[in-house]
């Protein structure tokens, strides 16, 4: 009855969907953020929860849905509304149905995923079904810039779940949960030099621009593909003209680390760094912004509950684990179980092919109905 239900209510779930990706909503635009808050909100209360709507100065606003009485024991949803994508891309690849799939910016990260939700509890609502705990969602507006006003709320919140359900889209055609990510960081590498004519004083100057390549150099090389190390020195400023030695350079490193050991050691390692160049000065600033995701014992045995769920509704669920961090990753890092990937399965995530498979629409979120149902 439930799958049937939920296949039953698909059509009027990719209208949900259109309409979410006609509602842009680029983590830049406050305006625009807030204008698809106000929608959820009266999505949210039709489906039978309680809406606190929570202001944002610098970002869209918050929103925090209740079903129950939250409390100790209650499970914790996520979901984000931002986007990658700017105001206009939906004219210039607006949503359509085509080849068993809905495309569009923003339809998989993560759009469907809401999308699933509300269906999840739309269903529930009509057929009468409860959760075994109360349930708290929270739906922010800056995931894909880092949390940094919804980062508080969502901490808050985790420490009050026994777990955590991140509608984030699935891993990949398979439609993977994902039970472990990377934590990110990011460093910012300064140097100052000291400028001189390029032809007629060459050698009293000091180059910030070498001894910034000789600083990439040392950071990229402590890649380590094997233990799931990465850094990247993706931006690269430095000096004002070709004949000029360059006074200043600066570069903007991005990092990922699978634990909380190996960030810490790498955090270590390149705050120990020194110049290379005599007479250039070296200034590194940054650290971890999100803290892994790591694959516990406690997380495994909540996918191995997912999983037998799975099967009950006749398909199977595979586990996997990406680089990208999630707000699941705020919530692991207290102790609380998390289950992240619950959200749309498809693919193209921030690209121009982004796309989720229609039919597995309401399969997921059957699935989602069933872990609120019977997890103790």
């Amino acid at each position: 009855m439930l799958l049937e239900n939920l296949r039953s209510r698909n059509e009027d779930t990719l209208r949900l969907l259109r309409r979410l990706v006609e509602l842009e909503s680029p983590s830049t635009s406050k305006e625009a953020l807030d204008r698809l808050a106000g929608f959820l909100g009266e999505c949210l209360t039709g489906v039978g929860a309680r809406v606190e709507r929570i202001p944002s100065r610098t970002h869209g606003d918050l929103l925090r849905a209740t079903w129950g009485s939250p409390g100790p024991g209650q499970v914790l949803v996520l979901c984000h509304m931002d986007t990658v994508w700017p105001v206009g891309e939906a004219c210039r690849r607006p949503f359509r149905l085509a080849d068993g799939y809905a495309w569009g910016p923003g339809v998989y990260d993560m759009k469907g995923g809401i999308a699933q939700f509300l269906a999840a509890m739309a269903t529930m609502r009509e057929l009468g079904l409860v959760s075994a705990r109360p349930v708290v969602a929270v739906l922010n507006s800056e995931e894909e810039v880092g949390s940094p006003v919804s980062r508080e709320l969502i901490e808050e919140e985790g420490r009050q779940s026994d777990y955590c359900l991140v509608l984030e889209p699935a891993g990949g055609p398979a439609g993977q949960i994902k039970t472990f990510r990377k934590g990110v960081g990011d460093f910012r590498v300064r140097v100052t030099g000291r400028p001189a004519h390029a032809g007629a004083d060459h050698a009293r100057g000091v180059s910030a621009t070498e001894e910034l390549a000789h600083q990439i150099l040392r950071l990229h090389a402590m890649t380590d593909y094997e233990a799931g190390v990465t850094l990247n020195a993706g931006v690269i400023r430095g000096g004002s003209r070709s004949n000029v030695i360059a006074a200043d350079a600066e570069a903007e490193v991005d990092f990922r680390v699978p634990t909380m050991d190996l960030a810490q050691a790498l955090i270590r390692r390149v705050r120990s760094l020194t110049p290379v160049t005599p007479g250039a000065e070296l200034t590194i600033e940054g650290g971890l912004n999100r803290p892994p995701m790591e694959r516990t014992p406690a997380i495994v045995a909540l996918f191995q509950k997912a999983r037998a769920l799975a099967c009950e509704l006749g398909f199977d669920l595979e586990e996997g684990g990406t680089g990208g961090a999630s707000d699941g990753n705020f919530v692991a890092a207290l102790g609380t179980p998390v289950l992240d990937g619950l959200g749309a399965v498809g693919a193209g995530g921030h690209a121009l092919d982004e796309r989720v498979a229609v039919d597995q629409l309401p399969l997921r979120a059957a699935l989602l109905v069933r872990i609120l149902q019977v997890f103790p």
